[in-house]
């Protein structure tokens, strides 16, 4: 019959089961690449995830991160652990997966001044990394923790090798500098208030109320990622009670999400964490 050619003839059925079980395809080259790549890094899906939305690593495929990765690796750290020391060679950068980690500097008088705050879902050190320099600040974790460490030697050597990679992180990098130069915008018209409320309402990740929460960080860590004063956002959670806020040390009860809502913090901010950490209250 013509055009019969077009058709395969099924398999005999002796090759097809074996008993009730289908032959099992072979895994290809680029299959068998990722998986030992995986077992290698300790990647998964929800990290692939997270470094497709950070500016660095925007609109590169899966097998442009594996390449732009190759000497990378994930590891877990304790709280308080010590990451890099300012003034050391910046010889690597993080990216934050679980957990979060302060950028510090230590005072004349031996104090600590608190530079920056990072969440899941946020790279830190690679401008010292791309400046070829030393680590201008130290960096820690502030709980258990899951990073994902990239060496600087590797990395930027891949940039050399491929112009595209190259010209793909600048223009990542760019339009993310915009977009900060807008975020800052939006953050200076929002009162203390507006921004511990949506702060909360990220750490919820829900539509609808009631909810318990858990504060990630000591206070006054989460007063400096919101740029403000300890005391300022302790008087704003204290605002909030009129809306159905209450703490009890690092749990917080939201009893209408939708007053947060109302109160103007419907916008996604920079400012709250990439990862929920809320559930539902009882009753």
């Amino acid at each position: 019959m013509r055009g019969q050619g077009w058709f395969r003839r099924p398999w005999p059925a002796a090759i097809m089961t074996c008993g009730s079980r289908k032959k099992k395809r072979r895994p290809g080259m680029a299959e068998q690449d990722a998986e030992r790549f995986r077992r290698r890094t300790g990647l998964n899906e929800e990290d692939y995830r997270m470094l497709a939305r950070l500016p660095l690593f925007a609109g590169f495929s899966r097998s442009d991160i594996r390449s732009l990765l190759a000497d990378a690796w994930v590891q877990r750290f304790p709280r308080n652990a010590v990451l890099f020391l300012e003034q050391e060679p910046a010889t690597r950068f993080f990216v934050v997966f679980e957990g979060w980690v302060k950028l510090f500097r230590e005072t004349e008088a031996g104090q600590e001044s608190v530079i920056g705050v990072f969440a899941p879902g946020e790279s830190f050190a690679e401008a010292a990394v791309f400046d070829s320099g030393d680590y201008p600040v130290s960096a820690m974790t502030v709980e258990d923790s899951r990073l994902l460490v990239i060496p600087a030697d590797s990395f930027i050597r891949k940039l050399r090798e491929n112009a595209d990679y190259a010209l793909n992180v600048m223009a990542s990098v760019s339009r993310h500098m915009r977009r900060l130069v807008q975020q800052v915008e939006r953050l200076s018209v929002k009162s203390s208030t507006e921004r511990v409320a949506e702060f909360l309402l990220r750490l919820a990740a829900t539509e609808d109320g009631p909810v318990e929460i858990r504060l990630p960080l000591d206070k006054s860590l989460i007063a400096r990622r919101l740029g403000m004063q300890p005391e300022t956002f302790s008087r704003s959670l204290a605002r909030l009670r009129a809306l159905g806020v209450a703490t009890s040390g690092a749990r917080v009860t939201i009893a209408d999400i939708g007053a947060l809502k109302r109160l103007g913090a419907e916008t996604a901010s920079p400012c709250a964490p990439a990862s929920p950490t809320g559930r539902r209250a009882q009753g």
